[in-house]
This record gives structure tokens, sequence and C-alpha cells, in this order.
């Protein structure tokens, strides 16, 4: 399967507790870029939510939004502090010898004491909050490849569209190159006739300035080269996977033999699907940006 870099994904689980939402987007880029926007409960996991969404994406600029509500009474407990207590109470027994004064403190005083009784967050547990949040996060992952796996169909599609167009473009250089070599021997063969009037033609020199002509303007090696790339690119294609980086290099050597063919050109048909064939690479290669 091909995918593209672009996609989407979106996932939210509602319980009478809490609802957690998780959204992905991407754009191309170079390599994995994942930018992760989320409630600082969730700052501990960061590492592991990069973890699981590189077993599903590897290229791409990739936004992710993570939402959490709770709608429970907020988990808080009441710690009392026996040691401080204790300090208190030394403290009120000596300051009873030392003044001669009675020590009525009660229970309720004490606990007015600062530090004595204190609110607390309870603690969260965390192997529950990594499942609640893998559950979504993985969720939206799959949906968000599956956008890119629809994506990269549409992009499969239109590229083995313009593979064929190539193709066409090149077989017609390949089928008129002869024709090149034979019209300039003709025209030669012309010239030096009206050159020399009723002379004897040199047929070995005729023979010799046809094949520096025909070494000069031949393409083979380049049509050769360009059917190996367009093959190339239509294997990849089929075979799918990550494959826009390998892509993009064989685009690129498409387009160094287009601008060969083209230089070496001498005839305007031959140019002319030269010209549209380099068009259509750059086509190709545009497509390619957008693959994984």
């Amino acid at each position: 399967m091909i995918k593209s870099m672009t996609g989407f994904g979106r996932c939210e689980i509602v319980t009478k507790e809490y609802k957690v939402s998780v959204e992905m987007k991407a754009v191309n880029h170079r390599y994995l870029d994942l930018s992760i926007k989320m409630p600082k409960k969730f700052n501990f996991f960061e590492a592991s939510i990069r973890n699981l969404l590189k077993t599903y994406i590897q290229r791409g600029k990739v936004d992710v939004f993570i939402n959490y509500e709770d709608y429970t009474d907020e988990k808080v407990c009441l710690k009392y502090n026996h040691s401080l207590a204790e300090e208190y109470m030394n403290v009120f027994r000596r300051m009873q010898e030392e003044f001669g004064i009675d020590n009525d403190v009660k229970v309720s005083m004490l606990a007015r004491m600062p530090e004595i009784l204190v609110m607390e967050q309870e603690p969260e547990d965390e192997d529950q909050m990594w499942k609640q949040l893998s559950e979504v996060v993985e969720e939206a992952a799959k949906k968000f490849v599956e956008s890119r796996i629809l994506e990269g169909e549409k992009l499969k599609t239109d590229l083995l569209g313009k593979l064929d167009y190539m193709k066409e473009l090149v077989d017609f250089i390949e089928e008129r190159s002869p024709a090149i070599v034979q019209g300039y021997r003709q025209k030669l063969e012309d010239k030096v006739k009206e050159l020399l009037e009723n002379n004897t033609l040199d047929e070995g020199r005729i023979a010799t300035e046809v094949t520096i002509y025909a070494d000069k303007i031949c393409v083979d090696e380049e049509m050769v080269r360009l059917k190996s790339h367009i093959d190339a690119t239509r294997k990849e294609l089929e075979a799918g996977g990550s494959v826009g980086r390998k892509l993009d290099f064989i685009a690129q050597e498409m387009n160094r033999e287009a601008n060969t063919t083209l230089s070496k050109s001498t005839d305007l048909e031959v140019s002319d699907r030269a010209i549209a064939l380099k068009t259509e690479i750059e086509k190709v290669r545009e497509q390619i940006q957008n693959i994984e």
C-alpha cells in the first residue's frame, strides 16, 4: 500500500468519569516530526506516546492534540501529620512547666495548628491512566493511517497514469531516432551532389560524417535508462510501503536523462517530446513529495 503523508485521524472515548479525545493531522516532511500538545497530567507519557505513534508513522510533520476532561469530584484526601502534632504537644508541655500555666490544649485546637491536617491530591494510577490514554491514541493513529492509505491510493493511480504517458514519449523518441539519422544522410548526400554536380560521391566520407552525427545525437543509453527508471518506479508503487525517498531519488535520475536527451536533440519532434517528458517528470516529483 502507498501512503500519503497528508492525513487526519480522530478518536474520542467518553465515560461517566472522563472524556479523552485525540486528533492527529499531518503534512509532508522529509523526516518524522511529531508535535504533541496535551494536558500536564499526561506529560509523563510523552515518550511512550511517541514510541506508539512511530509504529504507525514513518514520515511527515504530525500534529497531535490530546484533550482530557474529568467528570468526577476532585480526588483529595486528608492527611494527619503525627510527628508535627507530637512536636506541638511537647512545646505546649514545656510552656506549661516554664510558665506554670494550665495545658488546656484540646484536639480541636491542635487540629487548627498549621500543617497538622492537610488536603492532598490522591496519586493517580499511572497504569490505568496509560491504559485509557494509549487506547485512544492508538485508535486515532489507526484512523490516521487509513486516511493516508486512501489518499495514497489516489496518488498511486495518478502516478501510474503519468508513467504510462512517459513510456509513450520514450517509445516515440526511440522510434524517431533512426529516421533522424536517415534524414541527415539524405540531406548530406543531396548537398554534396549539388556541390560536386556530376562528380562521383565519396560514400566512405558520407558514411563517416553520418556516423559522427549519429553518435552526437544518439540517445539510446538515455532511453534505456529512462525505461528502466519508469519500470522501477512502477515496481515500487506496486510493492508499496515507505517508498517516498526512494522514488524521489529515481525521479531525479529520470530528470537527468531527460535533460541529456533534450540537449542532444536536433529534431523538433524529439525536442517537443523531451520537453513533455521533463514536464511530466516534474509533476511526478511533486506527487512523490506527498508519499510517505
